[in-house]
């Protein structure tokens, strides 16, 4: 089977992969991490006419991809780069409301870089599990009221617009069920902080806060949300890994010890063939993720679980042995592998770790 990207596909990563080689080095990025904003309204809106955020939607909302392999093509590129924009949030979020249909507007101000989404569903008490709401939603005259806290929401202070989770009550007796609402920021109240890998994050707290429902069926459309995202987490990851890869393999041809490059010494390459053999394991696993992504439930959940699975072991591995092949300098800051590595372990907790998802793929198993 031919792997490889589609002709336009391919077009696009080597674009955005320029872009970012030239545009965004790792000093430019780290200056833009550690800014108080932590993002790059001036990089978001370049990015956003070169077609990058378009391609991670369909062309029903305006876009021209949307694919599970356009997401692929566009965050393993980021990886590369160690991109600290709200990419993942901006395709959960626009995913969701794509899906629930009637905000073709928005997506369109999304589509042009002119208007931030954010996906916030995680709370301080869930531990990954979807279903978890504790967050409330209550009628308020002709519109809707939220009640309740979303914990770890990627770059909030960026977005515009927030889509939000929570518990709608049903008729008398019935269990509440979970609907997606829209937030505007001015009308939330937020607290931001920086994370270890160099992104952003931050927590919400909603009392009474006004809300524009999206659908009152939302826990369909937050399981595929999800899906999307660790797609595209599985792809940002391999883009690290082979950054990873290709720094270390440089650093043991020109590394000498004993007066010979450590490249030399058996044990460094049986480690290194290992890691190389394990990336390639972690590529195959996103690949089959992203051909899975518009597939059925069943084969999309498990296809996704694997994959996260996969990654969570293999970014583990490969960020440790090119620290530890790298020696002390390895955990510098000043050397750029040190925040690869970070991101890549940042990785194998969002949206689930790897014995969540082991978990979760051997009960996906035995339901079918």
């Amino acid at each position: 089977m031919d792997f490889n990207h589609s002709e336009d596909r391919q077009m696009l990563a080597d674009t955005l992969g320029r872009y970012l080689q030239q545009r965004y080095p790792i000093d430019v990025r780290n200056t833009i991490s550690g800014s108080d904003e932590g993002w790059s309204r001036e990089h978001w809106a370049a990015l956003a006419e070169l077609g990058v955020v378009g391609a991670l939607f369909g062309e029903d909302t305006g876009g021209f991809g949307g694919t599970g392999f356009d997401v692929a093509a566009v965050f393993e590129q980021l990886g590369r780069a160690l991109v600290v924009e709200p990419f993942l949030g901006t395709l959960m979020a626009g995913r969701a409301l794509a899906k629930a249909g009637g905000q073709e507007a928005l997506l369109g101000e999304v589509i042009a870089g002119t208007t931030l989404l954010a996906f916030a569903h995680e709370e301080p008490q869930s531990r990954y599990d979807l279903a978890d709401v504790e967050t409330r939603a209550t009628r308020a005259g002709d519109g809707w009221a939220l009640s309740g806290h979303k914990a770890v929401v990627l770059q909030i202070e960026a977005a515009d617009r927030i889509l939000v989770s929570a518990r709608v009550a049903g008729q008398p007796g019935e269990e509440a069920g979970i609907g997606l609402f829209l937030v505007d920021k001015t009308g939330a109240t937020l607290r931001g902080y920086p994370m270890i890998d160099g992104g952003r994050g931050g927590e919400l707290a909603l009392d009474n806060t006004p809300a524009t429902l999206i659908t009152e069926d939302g826990y369909p459309l937050i399981e595929e949300t999800v899906s999307a995202g660790i797609v595209a987490l599985a792809w940002e990851a391999v883009g690290v890994m082979d950054v990873l890869k290709a720094s270390t393999l440089d650093y043991l041809r020109t590394r000498k010890q004993f007066g010979v490059p450590i490249g030399k010494f058996q044990a460094l390459q049986h480690r290194m063939a290992t890691v190389a053999l394990e990336i390639e394991q972690a590529r195959s696993a996103a690949i089959n993720a992203a051909d899975a992504l518009d597939k059925d439930r069943h084969i999309r959940e498990r296809a996704v679980s694997a994959a996260k699975y996969t990654i969570g072991k293999v970014g583990t591995l490969a960020a440790e042995e090119s620290i530890q092949m790298h020696g002390g300098i390895g955990m510098t800051w000043e050397l750029p592998l040190s925040h690869f590595a970070k991101r890549l372990t940042m990785i194998g907790h969002q949206l689930g770790d790897d014995d969540h998802h082991i978990g979760r793929y051997i009960a996906l198993g035995r339901a079918a």
